[in-house]
């Protein structure tokens, strides 16, 4: 791998380029909540050769809605069950959004 291609996966949002105690630093929380919502499978770190937990930017931004909602009372395994249910429903609101826009006649001016 050449110096190029490190610095290219760094625009990568799945990268896992930030270890646990980073991780817990950008999030303002501690390395225990990670542990924990890795515990509750809303998020799979990477490990590195070491066996150390590596996180994605894609990762830290689940982690952050999850942090947000036990911020706001609610219970870690619940908090996690809403960050997947949200993720799914956002997913489902993409696919419906190309679906319509594949289904719409080449022709505006021509009736379905």
């Amino acid at each position: 791998m050449t110096a190029d291609d490190s610095y290219d996966r760094l625009d990568d949002d799945d990268y896992p380029a930030y270890t646990m105690g980073r991780a817990a630093e950008l999030l303002g929380t501690t390395q225990g909540f990670l542990r924990a919502i890795g515990e509750a499978r809303l998020i799979t770190p990477l490990r590195s050769a070491g066996g150390h937990r590596r996180y994605s930017r894609y990762q830290l931004r689940i982690a952050a809605r999850a942090r947000e909602l036990v911020d706001g009372g609610t219970p870690i395994e619940a908090a996690c069950r809403i960050v997947v249910l949200e993720d799914q429903l956002e997913e489902a609101q993409r696919i419906n959004a190309e679906y319509r826009r594949g289904s719409q006649p080449a022709d505006p001016t021509v009736a379905a």
